[in-house]
């Protein structure tokens, strides 16, 4: 095989004469290198990646745990009086929860520039973190889909989704997610290994069907769901427009607005946090899989960018608790009674139990009635 590589105006020629080694001519000198030269260069590491990987990790690490357990605790000792849509929110954060436990694994592999060296058990550690990883990334994103598809049968078809939102229908969606998500991240436990050579944890770059299943999960777990996401947060919004208009309150108005501000930061924290990852990731495996040898220059901006893309995909994570306690007070008052409570100050949740449940955008109350009309409750 021949390569061409422009270089200081001279045209050089690189001629390979061995599996391992290149002869180069310019017209004037002839030189020998190994190509594992070549390698070495296009796979060297992101600068300081062994300083900001790490305290990346462990940042999402402590945040997400805290986050996610305190939704967790505040949205699941809710005895009485929650929401069904709260049961999504609490196995959302359950998945993150313990995706987020994976974090320091990953962080001290990035300290030592990617080498996996955990004993004995670097192989299973290996498998294991990235099948949590897979299972995690299906039932986010299954699990904030079940929650738009909730919202829109809760505000746009409440007196047509009795059943499908009962207890029993909504536990039963949570098994079912569960049960996909752990299926469908088998391959990630199947051929995700440390390489004997360079001791990483890397997957197996020869499977034909680990690739397609990559470039199959990146549709699942993105393009399907953002699609569904924005078909029911786009017909709630146009209800909501009606309601309101026909309302013709201020309050109702500020509702509606405040509803809608809530629907997208939730879009836009998943989509910017998931987007860049998902084409790197699709770019590379459509690369593998046509056997397009893309240049060092290129490969190298892949593997950069599925670095930094990864990044912004685990704070997914830890960004989701910030939201419900920035933008719903409800959450933030209930926190607080928590807080309080551990303090050593029961009484102050005697009037509590009947406060509105967490709410994640906006909620039909279809038990509440003033004056025999149905009342939405947007918060």
């Amino acid at each position: 095989s021949v390569l061409f590589h422009e270089y200081s105006h001279h045209r050089i020629t690189i001629y390979t004469t061995t599996v391992d080694y290149f002869y180069i001519s310019d017209g004037n000198y002839s030189y020998n290198f190994s190509i594992y030269d070549l390698q070495e260069e296009c796979e060297k590491p992101l600068n300081g990646s062994e300083y900001f990987l790490p305290t990346i990790y462990f940042l999402i690490f402590f945040t997400g745990f805290v986050g996610n357990l305190l939704v967790i605790l505040v949205v699941g000792n809710k005895k009485r009086g929650g929401r069904l849509v709260d049961t999504f929110v609490v196995n959302l954060a359950l998945a993150d929860l313990i995706f987020v436990l994976t974090l320091p694994l990953w962080a001290i592999s990035a300290m030592q520039k990617n080498y996996w060296n955990f004993g004995l058990f670097s192989d299973f550690l290996c498998k294991m973190s990235s099948y949590i990883i897979a299972v995690n990334r299906f039932s986010n994103i299954f699990f904030l889909t079940c929650m738009s598809v909730d919202r829109y049968l809760a505000v746009v078809k409440l007196m047509d989704s009795r059943y499908l939102r009962s207890s029993l229908c909504i536990r039963a969606t949570c098994l079912a997610v569960w049960a996909s998500s752990l299926v469908l991240g088998i391959p990630s436990l199947v051929y995700r290994k440390v390489d004997e050579d360079e001791n990483i944890c890397t997957e197996d770059q020869s499977s034909l069907f680990f690739l397609g299943m990559s470039l199959v999960m990146a549709l699942l777990t993105f393009i399907f769901p953002v699609f569904i996401i924005v078909l029911c947060y786009g017909t709630i919004i146009i209800h909501l427009n009606k309601h309101c208009a026909a309302a013709g309150n201020p309050r109702a108005e500020a509702r509606r607005k405040h509803s809608l501000k809530m629907v997208l930061c939730i879009i836009a924290a998943f989509v910017v946090s998931w987007l860049p990852y998902n084409v790197f990731k699709s770019i590379t495996v459509i690369l593998r899989l046509t056997g397009v040898k893309a240049s060092c220059q290129v490969h190298s901006q892949l593997k950069n960018g599925l670095i930094i893309s990864c990044c912004l995909a685990f704070l997914n994570s830890c960004v989701n608790p910030a939201i419900y306690f920035f933008l719903d007070h409800h959450f933030r008052r209930r926190a607080e009674m928590m807080y309080k409570t551990c303090l050593g100050k029961p009484k102050m949740l005697q009037s509590f139990n009947s406060s509105a449940s967490f709410t994640n955008g906006y909620t039909s109350d279809s038990n509440g009635t003033t004056g025999g009309r149905s009342q939405i409750q947007m918060v």
